[in-house]
């Protein structure tokens, strides 16, 4: 009985517990569901729903004449909701096959059963997020939207394409590290793209997502989508057919030479614009790309083309008249313990300062410039000071190396550094900083700023232009002594070291540059040399500057004349026949005398030519991508067929679209020259096969 009784006393303690344990519960749910249920609410909805930014589109970089550089294009990630309960599984099996049919036959990279089996098994597992296909084109996207299950709508056919955007070069390598990139706001921001980055990024839209499963998110309904902010174009002064030329001529140097890398910048002489800018380096693989931007970064010793500041600045101060004479004695001169050599074995004796400057002799300048300044040698440096050449240019773009010119108070001031300075060593500038000196020579001693960007645009709205900026309103106390450098410059074409240069079409006026480059502590040697060239065109009045400098070359030849120079003729011939040339000959043009013909986006064509009062309203045909051309003066329109499976007919289209719809078709394209596209070189109509090239040249 007594074991009876423990038993049962045991039986009710358990019950009495589980019953407090069954109150308690129910008492905490109670208190969650009632008191605190709107905080666990909020922390589940918060768990489950959450907003996600929606890319802006990146704005485009573009060319003086308006050919894209640097385009964001819109990329899709491809996905289907298998799980949609809008419809049933009898109508997901019945139209399967069809859907997989489509899916296979327009991407070609799978096959009609794999892609049934990715479906059917999303299905089956119920995935809300299945995905089917990266990176697809707008034009892809809206052939999809037309396939089986899909033509539904966006939601009664689960499909869910996700945008993104992805940066492309038209012009692939050309003035590639001038217009950079942006990585994330890093401080690795290269060229345009970084310093502009703030304009051409845009602003962010906001898309409200749905957790549906461990990790994996869906947009709810686009109700529930703040769309992004497109970012703004910049428009550059670069002109892409001079910039195809300095490339390509400084390219065949760097080659001929066998030279480790160079650049080639050329400015408008009156507003600073660049015009060009090309930067070349061998790479390990030794083949020559756009690795370096040397032109705005590499400060190093500019040799003989600093002999003009120091001649300009002896000038200004009234110490030095171009009819004196000085002795090269044998082509040495010993300053302190170091001697001073000409490359001119024997010298060239007695000659006048101007002969000096035009046959490039280190002797002759140097003893010049130390007869002039050797008791007030900081009256130099303050001179130099004066024409700014020790400050930097406080570029747009990042990257620009400092100049360095040293004051007497330096502790690396020695007995020597007045006559070796005077000739370009023991300073340090860019080649850009140089070029800016050159062009305030040729500009009459006004210094403008350099600059790469001459408008911004939002939707194709100029919304900023950029003026000339004025660094120095003169470089010099006396107006005079720019018009003895201006003489100076063209003597050294006409009759010194770069006769070369000469052509009977239009005068150049510039400097040879001739430096050996400083081995860190090891000092100088005859193996490593700076071939360059500083000067402007046409001498009498000039519009454009140039400077080209070749780094290193390995072929016996060194001298600027004979390796710079040719590439800044080649510039200087093509900017003159194509700019210069063009512009004394040309005749006013009005649009009714020029035939129509006109290639393009329909409603960015509709909108131009409305506006023209080119087309009456009834001459428009609504149509995604048409062309407007002339047939024995009567306009006609012609719809362009831009099935992805043949190849489209691009003639007369802007590179921009010429690119879209070749790339849509899967096609790989090469694009040379500028204007509208003349020639396609796979035949319109043809069977598009993806990954072929097809080479258009514009005109």
């Amino acid at each position: 009985m007594d074991n009876k009784g423990e038993i049962l006393k045991k039986v009710y303690l358990v019950y009495f517990v589980m019953v407090v344990l069954g109150l308690s519960i129910i008492g905490k749910a109670a208190y969650i569901q009632f008191v605190e249920g709107d905080e666990w609410r909020e922390k589940a909805k918060k768990l489950s729903i959450r907003y996600e930014n929606i890319e802006a589109t990146r704005g485009n970089i573009l060319a003086a004449d308006g050919s894209l550089m640097a385009a964001s294009v819109p990329i899709f990630e491809l996905r289907i909701d298998a799980g949609n309960t809008h419809y049933n599984d009898e109508f997901f099996y019945d139209n399967v096959d069809s859907l997989a049919w489509h899916m296979a036959n327009h991407f070609r990279d799978r096959s009609t059963k794999e892609y049934k089996q990715i479906l059917e098994q999303g299905r089956k597992k119920n995935n809300r997020y299945l995905l089917l296909k990266r990176n697809i084109t707008y034009s892809d996207l809206k052939k999809v939207r037309k396939f089986p299950i899909f033509r539904l709508g966006k939601y009664k056919g689960g499909l869910i394409a996700l945008a993104k955007n992805k940066r492309e070069l038209p012009f692939k390598w050309l003035a590639f590290r001038t217009i950079g990139w942006d990585k994330d706001g890093t401080v690795n921001d290269i060229g345009l793209e970084g310093a502009y980055s703030h304009l051409l990024e845009g602003e962010s839209g906001q898309r409200l997502m749905q957790r549906i499963g461990s990790g994996v998110w869906r947009p709810l309904n686009d109700e529930n989508e703040i769309e992004p902010r497109n970012g703004h174009d910049i428009v550059t002064s670069i002109d892409i057919n001079i910039q195809d030329v300095a490339e390509d001529a400084l390219m065949r140097q760097l080659v001929a030479n066998d030279a480790d890398h160079g650049c080639a910048i050329l400015m408008e002489v009156k507003t600073g614009f660049i015009v060009a800018i090309a930067n070349l380096g061998k790479n390990k693989e030794g083949v020559y790309e756009e690795k370096y931007n040397y032109a705005v970064g590499e400060s190093s010793e500019p040799g003989s083309t600093f002999k003009l500041a120091s001649l300009l600045a002896a000038l200004d101060d009234g110490l030095v008249s171009l009819s004196d004479t000085v002795d090269t004695q044998g082509g040495t001169a010993k300053f302190a313990n170091r001697t001073m050599r000409d490359s001119h074995k024997g010298g060239y004796g007695r000659i006048s300062v101007r002969q000096a400057f035009e046959l490039s002799s280190n002797v002759g300048i140097s003893k010049v410039i130390h007869k002039a300044y050797k008791d007030k040698p900081q009256q130099f440096i303050d001179a130099l000071y004066a024409m700014r050449l020790n400050q930097p240019l406080g570029l747009d773009i990042p990257g620009e190396g400092n100049p360095s010119i040293k004051d007497t108070k330096h502790k690396y001031w020695s007995k020597v550094s007045l006559p070796w300075m005077s000739i370009g060593y023991e300073v340090a500038l860019t080649p850009l900083q140089t070029l800016t000196f050159y062009n305030a020579i040729a500009n009459n001693g006004v210094m403008v700023k350099p600059q790469f960007v001459k408008e911004i645009r939002s939707d194709g709205v100029v919304i900023e232009t950029f003026e000339p900026i004025i660094l120095s309103n003169s470089i010099t106390k006396k107006p005079e002594s720019i018009a003895m450098a201006r003489s100076l410059l063209e003597g050294v074409v006409q009759k010194g070291t770069a006769t070369h240069l000469k052509n009977p079409v239009y005068q150049i006026a510039g400097k040879t540059g001739t430096a050996q480059i400083a081995q860190n502590n090891a000092g100088y040697n005859k193996s490593n040399y700076k071939a360059s060239f500083s000067g402007y065109f046409p001498a009498e009045d000039p519009k454009y500057s140039m400077i080209v400098v070749i780094n290193n070359p390995s072929k016996g030849v060194y001298y600027g004349g004979s390796i710079a120079g040719p590439v800044f003729k080649e510039v200087a011939d093509k900017v003159y026949s194509t700019r210069l040339d063009f512009e004394a000959k040309k005749s006013d043009s009005t649009l009714s005398a020029t035939p129509i013909y006109a290639s393009g986006n329909a409603s960015e064509l509709h909108t131009i030519f409305k506006s023209l009062n080119v087309l009456a309203a009834s001459d428009i045909i609504q149509n995604e991508w048409i062309a407007y051309r002339d047939n024995m003066g009567i306009t006609e329109t012609v719809i362009i067929d831009t099935d992805n499976q043949k190849i489209p007919d691009v003639k007369g289209m802007g590179a921009r679209d010429a690119v879209f719809l070749l790339e849509s078709a899967g096609i790989k394209v090469e694009v040379n020259g500028k204007g509208k596209v003349r020639k396609q070189s796979l035949p319109a109509g043809s069977k598009a096969v993806r990954g072929s090239k097809c080479i258009i040249d514009l005109g």
